[in-house]
């Protein structure tokens, strides 16, 4: 293979340089080769590709004149063999041959370990696969992440639950500290949409078919259909395949993964027909990595290898910032060495070896260089193959963004982009970082999805859940008003609610499973009060009957659009009474007819008083003038 130049070969102390007073170091004072540990898990999905794009890089960085000149970059390879145990034990190792930085590691769960090591080495950790969203915490101050933290990844997941209306989803998750913490953070994410994690599946590192069939068929019992699964590319596919056994891959199921899906699929050369029969509907997110001539000369390369059969594994997204990263440490140590740093070590005091004990943990050395390093490297700022290599405030790099990617067929379909500035789009980001913000819930778009049986119809997301209990329907038991509701003899309830509730059932498109529960002795009418107040206490889980809508029940239970309507009445006692001529004389009493005939004749008295001095038709006869008063 043309990338694999290099021979691993261990730096004597003689090689080390001296740190310089000045800040323009001379050539004779630069060491002639600079160590950095690689901490690959070669026989995976990511460690095979990634192996490939490290090799090519360090060629690549020691062809460069540019670049260290005069100093050799030297990798000092370890395989952690897929283990947690062995993978911390092949680290320090590594640590203990002089490394300035280490590259890696892949899994999350090493890279928890190892950075409480670094911390007291001061070796600067950059991994380009350890995706943890915990591992951004002060906690590990040495350790950088040069690829998209999955608390990205969780809020792309989110805003396509969102996207599509579901509010439960049932998470599938390797039970360590990558797969935890990223459903933790899925969670979170979850939650700021108003979604909820209903069940949290987890599966034991390295679970067998048969663990893995029971866990999906209890996970087949409950109501949602949405499963988010988040697990390790190399065994992630064998959760398919026993998923496509219980007929779960058909139509009503949702399934979204994380990118270790479309990793496994960009890995493997040539596009194996078996293996998407079992996945067909999926959606999956991959790193987004923008388009540029940098990029594509390194995919042509990558072809050539393919062709000429010297690489047997396909390009992948963290193939592509292995690559970046080994020129990220380059360009720092490369500054480093000119701003007059050195590469040398000291002895920690504390570490010392046990009597008796094979480990020598002697040879762990402080880096003292390492927080002048690990500065420049956070301060670090050029264009890769991934495009803008710049960290921010969380040591892991800016700008992340995601392809949601449909599988179908014999291949896959992106249907959009996710990035933390916009959101769901069908428009690359790097466009519309240079437009104003849109986060509306209408700029949200995404393309058509082909979902599990070969639907574009977006799925419901749930189900009535096997194992669930009916619901629990109250209904007054009453003695009056038995043509609303009544109970028989054969408890059968029966009345025109009853009626009105089974034909509302009967338009639904999917069953719903109920049992009517009497409330009443059936001898006197029970307290609607207390029937509603049942169905707050979750007594119930609803009510069926004429129940009239007041205040004080709305403040506790919702009702639906009432189905009978009396409109507005006023409610008065009916009294049998006599009628007669002066029937007109009853709407005021003796007394009150009294006052009002009085104050008629002082009124009619006052106006003719006023009127009769000046006004002849007030004049004449007495009797004509007691006629002007009425």
């Amino acid at each position: 293979m043309e990338f694999l130049l290099l021979h691993l070969f261990l730096v004597s102390s003689a090689c080390l340089c001296v740190v310089t007073s000045g800040q323009n170091t001379s050539v004779s004072s630069l060491p002639t080769s600079v160590n950095i540990g690689v901490l690959f898990t070669l026989n995976s999905s990511i460690g095979r590709s990634s192996r490939i794009a490290v090799d090519a890089a360090v060629a690549d960085v020691n062809a460069d004149k540019s670049i260290l000149t005069h100093t050799k970059l030297n990798m000092v390879l370890e395989d952690t063999n897929c283990s947690g145990f062995l993978g911390t034990v092949e680290a320090l190792q590594l640590m203990g041959k002089d490394v300035v930085a280490m590259i890696g590691p892949q899994s999350s769960v090493i890279a928890h370990v190892i950075s409480h090591v670094v911390n007291e080495l001061h070796i600067p950790l950059v991994s380009f696969a350890a995706t943890d969203p915990t591992l951004s915490s002060l906690q590990y101050p040495y350790f950088l992440r040069t690829t998209q933290s999955d608390l990205y990844q969780m809020n792309a997941i989110a805003d396509v639950i969102e996207h599509y209306g579901w509010k439960q989803i049932i998470a599938i998750f390797v039970d360590n500290d990558y797969g935890r913490n990223g459903v933790a953070a899925l969670g979170d994410a979850l939650a700021k949409k108003r979604s909820t994690i209903s069940f949290k599946a987890a599966l034991r590192p390295g679970a067998g078919s048969d663990e893995i069939k029971d866990l999906l068929a209890n996970v087949n019992r409950m109501e949602s259909r949405v499963y988010v699964l988040h697990v390790n590319p190399d065994s992630g596919l064998n959760i398919f395949s026993n998923a496509y056994y219980l007929h779960m891959m058909e139509n009503g199921y949702v399934w979204i993964t994380t990118d270790w899906l479309t990793t496994n699929l960009d890995s493997s050369s040539l596009s194996n027909p078996d293996t998407h029969s079992l996945i067909q509907g999926v959606v999956s997110l991959r790193q987004y990595t923008p388009g540029s001539s940098a990029k594509r000369r390194f995919m042509s390369r990558w072809s050539d290898l393919l062709r000429n059969e010297k690489a047997d594994t396909g390009l992948t997204s963290y193939a592509l910032y292995a690559y970046d990263t080994v020129w990220l440490v380059a360009r720092a140590i490369d500054e480093y060495l000119h701003s007059g740093g050195s590469v040398s070590f000291a002895n920690d005091p504390r570490i010392k070896n046990v009597n008796g004990s094979t480990l020598n943990v002697s040879s762990l050395k402080i880096f003292n260089g390492g927080p002048k390093l690990r500065d420049i490297l956070l301060k670090m700022n050029f264009s890769g193959l991934t495009g803008p290599f710049q960290f921010n405030a969380e040591r892991s790099l800016i700008h992340p963004a995601f392809e949601i990617i449909n599988i179908g067929g014999t291949g896959s379909r992106r249907v959009g982009f996710w990035s933390n500035y916009s959101g769901l789009s069908v428009v690359t980001p790097e466009i519309l970082y240079q437009k104003p913000l849109n986060i509306s819930t209408s700029g949200q778009q995404l393309y058509s999805v082909v979902w599990p049986g070969q639907t574009t119809d977006t799925p419901r997301g749930w189900v009535f859940p096997n194992n669930g209990k009916p619901l629990r329907i109250g209904i007054p038991n009453r003695m009056s008003y038995t043509d609303f509701v009544s109970v028989k003899g054969s408890g059968k309830p029966e009345g025109f609610c009853i009626d009105v509730f089974d034909a509302a059932v009967n338009l639904l498109p999917y069953a719903v499973p109920h049992t009517f529960i009497p409330f009443g002795n059936g001898i006197k009418n029970p307290s609607y009060d207390e029937l509603v107040r049942k169905v707050a206490l979750d007594d119930f889980d609803a009510a069926v009957g004429d129940i009239s809508i007041v205040t004080n029940r709305t403040r506790i239970v919702d009702f639906t659009q009432p189905f009978v309507e009396s409109g507005l009445l006023i409610v008065a006692p009916v009294r049998k009474r006599s009628s007669s001529a002066w029937a007109f004389l009853k709407p005021f009493t003796l007394e009150m007819w009294f006052v009002t005939g009085t104050f008629f004749l002082i009124v009619g008295a006052v106006i003719w008083i006023l009127e009769h001095r000046i006004n002849t038709e007030f004049r004449g006869p007495p009797s004509k003038q007691l006629v002007t008063i009425f």
